[in-house]
């Protein structure tokens, strides 16, 4: 049986795979796991503005209250803030239910531990084990109580605004919150840093959200950001872990700029740990030659923030993320925070007095081509000898000015396949080619 947490919760289309039955097993089982010691355990929920997240929550919630647990509903709050509230509100663990950057009909479900940290895979498979079993029949005063919290995101936005080293002022800012959490807080933050704001994807209806907006379709910011004559564009996903930006003339800044950008601002201030960038093995080779450059060690992970989470915990660093837009600020943060990036990124350009598009000239794009390659068996991508052969064979011919990466999906079936080479051109054929042998090879 395969394993029902993958690379970021428990996800599923809502109501098919992530039913409501599943959400109270899975809040029982966590509560047997999570909610330990000997006092009254306390719990946080919150959700994105999905439909389905409203059952979800009623079942999450009625699970984690029958099981001894307090409960505190957050309401609509982006992931990341869930993360902090589970650490400021002083709750056991915290939960979060959303599919981040997926479409509305999809759901997922997060847990957070103490302190609002991503739990080992350990703790994940303790809490799978436990989906069937008794438990502990809790009755009377020993029922967990269910309340609501009003003041969970302005906690957060302070948050925010009291890691921002450099003030917004005079900045124009287009935010794009996905019709999605970024919604309650985004361009309140925006705001009170001091940027003018223009809102756009800020119209949740529970199943817009991702829907022709935010960082995974950046078609109308970069539109927004052009007709308002912005200073900047900055895209959220449907949960807000992970922000991308547009410079004002349009241009499209991907994580591993904002990476570049933050490492040698964080570099200059004496704030990169052990000048180090911690990065995944899909970042661009552009980054790492620019890192050097600047005296900065790379460390490569693999693709998932939470590898990159782990590897900065381990070496004690502060800055860390992914070519999507994940950025981990492990001084401000314990996970993701697309708004924490967003306003770091926006600070760097307030306090260098530069535009966002030449500050994203800190490093050199080799061009990079992905092509998602679905309805194939991902299980086979390590194994399969014909692909292994190709792949070789496509490293021979690339030598030291590229290089492929060859990445089965941890949610869906499919496999990513990803060539960088000194030209465009060059990328598309090989990448191509070998998306052919990943479809014969690995073919259902």
């Amino acid at each position: 049986m395969a394993r029902l947490f993958g690379t970021d919760g428990v996800r599923g289309v809502a109501g098919r795979d992530l039913t409501a039955s599943l959400a109270l097993e899975l809040s029982i089982a966590a509560a047997q796991v999570l909610a330990v010691g000997d006092h009254r355990p306390r719990a946080v929920v919150g959700r994105d503005p999905r439909a389905s997240g409203e059952f979800l929550e009623a079942a999450v919630v009625a699970g984690l209250a029958s099981s001894g647990v307090d409960v505190v509903r957050l309401g609509v709050l982006p992931t990341p803030a869930v993360a902090y509230l589970t650490d400021a509100l002083d709750a056991d663990f915290g939960v979060m239910l959303s599919a981040s950057h997926n479409a509305a009909p999809d759901n997922g479900i997060k847990f957070f531990a103490r302190g609002g940290q991503k739990l080992p895979d350990e703790v994940e498979d303790a809490i799978e084990a436990g989906l069937g079993g008794t438990a502990e029949p809790v009755e009377g005063a020993a029922i967990g109580r269910v309340s609501d919290t009003s003041d969970g995101a302005e906690r957060y936005i302070q948050h925010l605004l009291g890691s921002l080293p450099h003030r917004l002022d005079g900045l124009r800012v287009v935010v794009d919150c996905a019709n999605g959490a970024a919604t309650t807080v985004a361009p309140e933050a925006l705001r009170r840093a001091g940027a003018e704001v223009i809102t756009i994807g800020d119209r949740p209806d529970g199943l817009n959200i991702n829907e022709g907006c935010g960082s995974t379709q950046l078609g109308a910011l970069r539109t927004a950001v052009r007709e308002h004559g912005a200073d900047a564009g900055i895209a959220h996903d449907g949960d807000a872990d992970r922000c991308l930006a547009v410079a004002a003339d349009g241009t499209v800044i991907d994580g591993d700029q904002i990476l570049g950008i933050l490492a040698l601002e964080l570099q200059e201030s004496g704030r990169l740990a052990e000048d180090t960038l911690v990065i995944t093995v899909m970042s661009n080779l552009g980054l790492k030659l620019a890192m050097k450059e600047a005296g900065i060690t790379v460390v490569e992970t693999p693709v998932g923030d939470r590898y990159v989470l782990e590897e900065m915990k381990a070496g004690s660093y502060s800055l860390g993320g992914e070519q999507s837009g994940h950025v981990v600020l492990l001084d401000h943060a314990t996970t993701g925070d697309g708004l924490l990036t967003g306003l770091h990124l926006l600070g760097a350009v307030s306090h260098r007095r530069r535009p966002l598009d030449e500050l994203a000239k800190v490093m050199t794009k080799l061009p990079q081509v992905l092509i998602n390659v679905p309805n194939v068996d991902r299980s086979r991508a390590t194994s399969s000898s014909e692909l292994a052969e190709a792949v070789a064979r496509a490293e021979t011919e690339l030598g030291d000015t590229g290089r492929v990466l060859i990445r089965p999906s941890g949610t869906e079936p499919k496999v990513r396949v990803m060539v960088e080479a000194a030209a465009e051109t060059r990328a598309q054929e090989v990448a191509e080619r070998l998306a052919g042998v990943v479809r014969s090879a690995l073919g259902n």
